[in-house]
């Protein structure tokens, strides 16, 4: 959540809007450690963000409710419910990001009648039970001018998760893993320690970037239960080929079963990535990508053309803009 902030901070400010976000990226003072860069173009509000530093996200004061026009409030349902009597007087809107269940979407739908609005971020969310519905639907994005130029020259396999271990089933640790270690690849991400020489950490932002230009490979398992997330998109727009498990492994056993999962239906198998949910297939196409750089750049040209009409920043911008000023009509 704390990279869709940073985007969707930078995209409602290049829009012309004045954007307080809880103090990060819009806090001069430099009290969090943000994983992006600041946002220059970003009004600071010092006041506010002291306020906010202070004060439950649960619980907002009116000197943090009343200066502001409209809330986005990212998931983050009990900071929603516990805080609807204090804000639904103003224009109230809930922005999914991958992390809701049948659960969640019921105690939300109530709000749904009192005028809160959706913005949901897949079209997937529609098979949830339970579904409150939406308002719009827009995507993720990424900028095409920033993720680009992909050389593939470490002809390397890497993959981007967080904690990859500790949440095993839920970003398929069990499929993943055995490619990592039979290609001698790297998991890249938070509290990946227990990954011993396979682990690479955290990443500044600019070397995130590099790597993915650098690197020939991306597996991914996702995060269950979302549709897609950042990862995917930024490796595809940048052009690195990508191998994703499939809906066989996406939806898992035991848990709150819905078609979900998006990916395998974004990439189209051995024209713009491969789709693959076990081991040994997964290895199977990294090494035709290792070993064909033809084939790998013709995927990287796919994949990037594909990330560019899903998740460009020109028509998420558009989308954006259509439905804040909306309400203006």
């Amino acid at each position: 959540m704390r990279f869709l902030n940073f985007d969707e901070v930078s995209l409602l400010t290049e829009l012309g809007h004045e954007v307080f976000s809880n103090g990060a990226y819009t806090d001069p003072d430099g009290a969090y450690t943000l994983p992006r860069p600041g946002i220059p173009d970003a009004k600071y509000y010092p006041e506010f963000a002291k306020l906010a530093r202070s004060t439950p996200k649960t619980n907002l004061p009116p000197e943090l409710i009343d200066p502001f026009d409209c809330f986005i409030i990212m998931h983050s349902p009990n900071v929603l419910l516990q805080n609807w009597e204090r804000i639904k007087h103003k224009r109230v809107i809930w922005r999914t990001i991958g992390q809701s269940l049948t659960g969640i979407e019921n105690k939300i739908k109530p709000l749904v009648k009192q005028g809160l609005e959706i913005v949901r971020y897949s079209p997937k969310e529609r098979n949830l039970v339970g579904y409150a519905g939406e308002s719009t639907l827009i995507r993720f994005y990424k900028d095409p001018m920033e993720y680009q130029g992909w050389s593939g020259v470490d002809n390397s396999v890497i993959n981007f998760t967080q904690s990859l271990k500790g949440r095993r089933q839920f970003c398929h640790y069990d499929e993943i893993m055995p490619v990592i270690k039979d290609l001698g690849g790297k998991v890249y991400g938070t509290g990946n320690e227990d990954l011993g020489e396979f682990n690479g950490g955290e990443l500044p932002y600019k070397l995130q970037k590099e790597t993915m230009r650098r690197s020939k490979v991306m597996i991914y398992g996702g995060t269950y239960p979302a549709s897609y997330t950042l990862s995917v998109i930024e490796a595809m727009m940048t052009g690195l080929p990508v191998i994703t498990i499939g809906k066989k492994k996406a939806n898992i056993d035991g848990f709150e079963k819905f078609d979900f999962f998006e990916v395998d239906e974004i990439i189209h198998h051995g024209t713009n990535g491969y789709i693959a949910n076990e081991p040994d297939d997964i290895i199977k196409y990294a090494k035709r990508l290792l070993e064909n750089t033809p084939v790998a750049r013709d995927i990287s040209r796919r994949g990037r053309e594909t990330a560019i009409k899903f998740f460009g920043k020109t028509t998420i911008k558009k989308q954006w803009k259509d439905f804040l000023d909306a309400d203006n009509n």
